[in-house]
């Protein structure tokens, strides 16, 4: 239920008019400020928001344009906009095309014939100083990135602007660009499964909320109603100012300003959040209830601590697609003995990607050798996950490429909410690395 009824502020009536605009249209600072009435600072923000949220994306030498903000589920297609920031590119033509996604790339590295048997609409063919080739391409509806810095023939420019199909040039060679685009596309695939607050958040039109001139009578009034007792408390431009709950409110006369009791300056998180990360504190600093707030720090939402463990216990079920750096390391983890319940032992090869550049063991390796290690051995007494809440890490020796360590977890204490864990790592028999964790204990309930 919504407490009051607000105009919306110039930051959002920027955003719901670029919000508005066709896909594809160039914006520029000058010309929002001056459509809106509002200073170039203001227009600035925003564009930068928008930016941010995904609907607008700025390149170097074309300027800024609106593009197609993509749903979470597509996010691993890549508009040719993105590309060109991608491989640091500059644009020859067809400048009005760059909002559009492309479905796949194309290296042509052979004869033209076979490679246009390869190249359809919405492809992006990588090719070098080849003008016959652009031009088919563009005519099969794809785009077009030529390496090696090469430019092409005005009429191909010319082409490209009339269908609307970029055109783009880049220094660097050709294995370079796919390499780099197959990253991006990689690292989109695995941000799609990272859980935002986004994804979970209880919006504001659905969210119980005070203002600052209510006063606690306001407060036990919500409560009978909607059974919950923390809220948050807004100004009238719906900034967040405060949170209240139940423990503020016990002894309080019922004329009391919310204002003199809430807790001012609570903690908040931002919609781009991961809930893991918004997990990790509301474990820490045992809050129930936060707001989510844009960058204004105009409330969006709530997530409860309820909603956040539900959500990761439902992520840690679905199947993941895109594998990152951690479950690289944790996958070649491999229990070698099992002496006992929390007290077995793990062996890991250092491979040459996972060392620094003096070929030793990198920290961040390390790191998630003895984390994910200790996790193990508390789930041996205790189902669930658990957030490290305090780790102090010594590098007793380096640890070379190609070395293989044994990691021996040992749970010195756990209780109902915490474990503490001793993990002690041997590279051929000698002592290398040792680590002390206390975490916090989530329960799958």
């Amino acid at each position: 239920m919504k407490r009051v009824k607000r105009l919306a502020t110039k930051h959002e009536q920027i955003l719901k008019h670029i919000d508005g605009l066709p896909v594809g249209e160039k914006i520029s600072v000058r010309q929002i400020a001056k459509a809106l009435n509002v200073s170039e600072g203001t227009a600035y923000r925003a564009i930068k928001e928008a930016e941010n949220q995904g609907y607008v994306s700025s390149i170097e030498r074309v300027g800024t344009i609106r593009i197609e903000k993509k749903k979470k589920e597509n996010i691993e297609k890549l508009t040719f906009a993105e590309v060109v920031n991608i491989v640091d590119g500059q644009v020859l033509g067809g400048k009005t095309g760059l909002h559009k996604t492309l479905n796949k790339f194309v290296i042509g590295a052979m004869k033209l014939d076979a490679m246009m048997r390869y190249t359809g609409a919405g492809n992006l063919l990588i090719v070098g100083n080849r003008t016959q080739a652009h031009e088919h391409a563009l005519n099969a509806g794809a785009a077009v990135l030529i390496t090696g810095g090469f430019d092409t023939e005005e009429p191909v420019k010319r082409l490209a602007d009339e269908l609307e199909m970029p055109i783009i040039s880049t220094s660097y060679d050709t294995f370079t660009v796919a390499t780099m685009i197959n990253r991006a596309i990689y690292d989109q695939l695995i941000k799609k499964e990272i859980l935002l607050v986004e994804d979970i958040l209880t919006p504001v039109q659905e969210t119980t909320f005070l203002t600052i001139g209510d006063r606690v009578q306001t407060w036990h009034d919500l409560n009978q109603e909607s059974g919950h007792s923390r809220f948050p408390v807004v100004d009238d431009n719906m900034k967040v100012q405060g949170m209240v709950t139940s423990k503020d409110i016990i002894g309080q006369e019922e004329w009391t300003l919310i204002e003199k009791v809430m807790t001012k300056n609570p903690m908040t998180v931002g919609d781009k959040t991961s809930v893991a990360s918004s997990a990790h504190m509301m474990v820490w600093e045992g809050i129930e209830l936060i707001p989510v707030v844009n960058d204004s720090h105009i409330l969006k939402g709530i997530v409860s601590r309820q909603d956040v463990l539900k959500a990761l216990q439902m992520s840690q079920r679905q199947p993941q697609v895109g594998e990152t750096i951690d479950d690289t390391i944790t996958s070649q983890l491999v229990m070698t003995s099992n002496r006992g319940k929390g007290d077995e032992v793990y062996n890991y090869g250092v491979t040459p990607q996972m060392t620094n550049y003096l070929g030793t063991i990198s920290s961040g390796v390390f790191t998630t050798l003895v984390t994910d290690s200790a996790n193990r051995a508390l789930r041996s007494y205790k189902r669930g996950d658990l957030v490290v809440e305090n780790m102090t890490i010594y590098f007793i020796k380096p640890v070379q490429i190609d070395s293989t360590l044994e990691i021996h977890p040992r749970v010195l204490d756990v209780g109902r909410k915490f474990g503490k864990v001793d993990v002690e790592v041997f590279n051929q028999g000698k002592l290398v690395g040792k680590a002390m964790l206390t975490c916090q204990l989530l329960d799958r309930s």
